[in-house]
């Protein structure tokens, strides 16, 4: 059996996989790969399936499979797989990260010291006592909300699919759970019905002018509606790790935008994560081949 890892993952991952059978970092392998590992930058296109002749398994080391076109890998007899709790500590913990930097204006600050600026008379809000709306309920989502109860905030969720919680007062639709938020985190795979949800309808449903972060996928977001709603108050920040694309376009219009806070999406890359990830890929594997799959 033939493993092509096409995106980076844990350096320890390629000799534990040799207990499988060949392994190979070279993309110009990939029409004799039974097995090829992918994380968010390879795209699983009908074209690229078409060009491994001998692939049985794609397995995605992340959360999501936007990047794979499942229905024509399961036609042509291939599996799919991710890793989808691997990743739940690392992007919660990024997610928390980008919440609480911007009431502490961390990143102003800072710069204002590196350009000799003493800005003492800046002034700082507690997330303690506010209000986390969650848009997806899943894995992550869940983390996040660990932590934020631990803050002493408030959690709402929203999540078609998820109707109780243990930790989040469920809502009935997307903008009733942001209607009373001071912070939005977004937690959503990438879907026809997803596409495009954070816009004019869901912004004007708030009730204050909220912090919105994405941690999920860049396309969930209208680029344009959230640039408008910055510029008119009607959210007083973006903060984001995820984009339509890796990186994305010069002319993405919240690259430019005041008020928003950027990061090159590092949400899974964690030591501990890819860690976990490589552990799932060992797993799932393993179980397959003794499952006669492989």
């Amino acid at each position: 059996m033939q493993i092509l890892i096409s995106d980076p993952f844990d350096a320890s991952l390629p000799h534990m996989l040799t207990a499988y059978g060949e392994v190979t970092e070279d993309k110009g392998k990939l029409a004799d790969a039974d097995v090829v590992l992918v994380r968010s930058k390879t795209k699983c296109t009908k074209e690229y399936i078409d060009a491994a002749k001998n692939l049985k398994l794609i397995i995605r080391g992340g959360v999501g499979l936007d990047n794979v076109d499942i229905a024509y890998a399961e036609s042509k007899g291939i599996l799919v797989r991710n890793t989808p709790k691997a990743s739940a500590i690392a992007v919660a913990e990024l997610a928390f990260a980008l919440m609480i930097s911007v009431p502490t204006n961390l990143i102003e600050v800072h710069n204002g010291m590196k350009r000799g600026e003493w800005l003492k008379q800046m002034r700082r809000t507690e997330l303690y006592g506010k209000t986390l709306a969650l848009i997806g309920m899943g894995n992550i989502a869940t983390k996040l909300a660990e932590r934020a109860v631990a803050f002493g905030m408030r959690v709402v969720a929203y999540d078609k699919y998820v109707k109780e919680s243990p930790i989040a007062t469920m809502m009935e639709s997307p903008e009733e759970a942001v209607q009373d938020a001071d912070y939005i985190s977004l937690h959503l795979p990438l879907t026809d019905e997803t596409k495009g949800l954070v816009c004019y309808r869901l912004i004007d449903a708030c009730n204050k002018a909220p912090v919105l972060i994405n941690t999920g996928r860049g396309l969930c977001v209208d680029a344009d509606c959230v640039v408008e709603a910055l510029r008119e108050g009607k959210l007083s920040w973006y903060a984001t790790d995820v984009y339509p694309s890796d990186p994305p376009a010069a002319d993405y219009p919240l690259l430019k935008c005041d008020r928003v806070t950027l990061t090159p999406h590092i949400g899974a890359n964690s030591e501990e994560n890819l860690l976990r990830i490589g552990e799932e890929v060992l797993y799932i594997i393993d179980e397959l081949v003794k499952g006669g799959k492989l």
